[in-house]
């Protein structure tokens, strides 16, 4: 798995309390803490820019309940439910790229690749082209064609075990073949129903309310202690399986729950924002790379992945004045530029 290479185990402080302990390296937590004042940061200054401008200080008593009735009303109904679906859909699409990479020891492993997000695609296609109804209905198709997906794969991969490259070949292939049905579901779509599926298809932050940030928040609350919780069981597999069992991790029982875990977060990020690429692929390697420690980095990943979104979603705003860019054109053109680097970067190392 990439970023093994330069990893550094010096400077590892161990915390106990009782029967349970923790290695804090003093690298990786100053990471966490940077990658999420940034991300804060920048979430106040994209609350406060706009045809209202605010100071960022104004932004702040605003968000404490202070100010002017108007600065309340634009900032806690208007900008500040985007602001956190930005950073909720990049924490979640992260985690989930984490996730997928440590049980794939495949540096390309992450939703977009594996066919999840394409998945949640064919469900939010199948209720604008078929069924037309709303954004709610829109979202639970989302998430329910990620989770179907999820199941297809369990199903077919299920006789010889969820591992590495059956994984990513077999996330390949549903992936080729959803993104047909896909094809095939826009060219039957009448002219409006197109339109709002393309849009969606790019994903966007652009009027995103709390009916859409709560839902995913909901998820995290529930799916983020799931995940962490298996954190040391995911480091201990990431030696083998057999190491992981010989050290009484039980690696088919995590390993599906991680997995579950990582389809359900990754379904509901597209189910807030549409299917925004190479998040979930960028922020754990970003991540890994500026840690330099060993392991998933679950916690830096989530960091990294919201600093990430909110950046692009800021630039998406302000690269042209006057025209908003969809925040997944931007993503797409930055990730899009990392795989190329980082596919160059394996070649030459020898690993592909």
């Amino acid at each position: 798995m990439e970023g093994g290479a330069g990893v550094s185990r010096t400077n590892v402080n161990v915390v106990r309390v009782g029967a349970w302990s923790a290695r804090l390296r003093p690298r990786a937590l100053t990471v966490v803490a940077v990658c999420a004042l940034v991300a804060v940061a920048l979430a106040v200054l994209a609350i406060g820019a706009g045809g209202y401008p605010m100071s960022p200080a104004e932004v702040v008593r605003a968000l404490g309940g202070s100010g002017s009735q108007s600065d309340l009303v634009i900032v806690h109904e208007v900008r500040l439910p985007r602001a956190a679906t930005a950073l909720l859909v990049g924490s979640a699409l992260a985690l989930s790229g984490a996730v997928f990479q440590a049980l794939t020891h495949n540096p390309l492993g992450s939703p977009d690749v594996l066919g999840f997000s394409q998945g949640a695609t064919t469900g939010a296609m199948t209720v604008i082209v078929v069924i037309g109804a709303g954004s709610t209905a829109l979202s639970a198709g989302a998430v329910l064609g990620g989770v179907l997906t999820g199941a297809l794969m369990y199903a077919l991969l299920w006789p010889r075990g969820l591992h590495g490259y059956r994984l990513v070949l077999t996330g390949i292939g549903v992936a080729a073949i959803l993104t047909g049905v896909n094809g095939y579901l826009l060219t039957r779509a009448e002219i409006v129903d197109a339109a709002r599926a393309v849009l969606w298809l790019t994903g966007s932050l652009d009027g995103r309310g709390w009916e859409d940030a709560l839902p995913l928040l909901l998820a995290m609350v529930v799916l983020v202690p799931v995940v962490l919780g298996y954190g040391r069981a995911l480091r201990m597999m990431e030696m083998g399986d057999d190491t992981a069992l010989a050290l009484g991790v039980r690696a088919e029982r995590v390993r599906l729950a991680l997995l579950a875990s990582a389809v359900l977060l990754a379904s509901f990020a597209a189910a807030a924002a549409g299917p925004v690429l190479f998040v979930a692929l960028t922020a754990p390697h970003l991540a890994r790379r500026l840690t330099r420690a060993p392991g998933p980095n679950l916690v830096a990943s989530m960091c990294m992945g919201a600093a990430l979104l909110v950046t692009a979603d800021w630039v998406a705003q302000r690269a042209f004045p006057g025209r908003e860019l969809p925040v997944g054109v931007v993503t797409g053109l930055l990730g899009g530029g990392y795989l190329v680097w980082l596919l160059t970067a394996e070649r030459r190392a020898g690993r592909i």
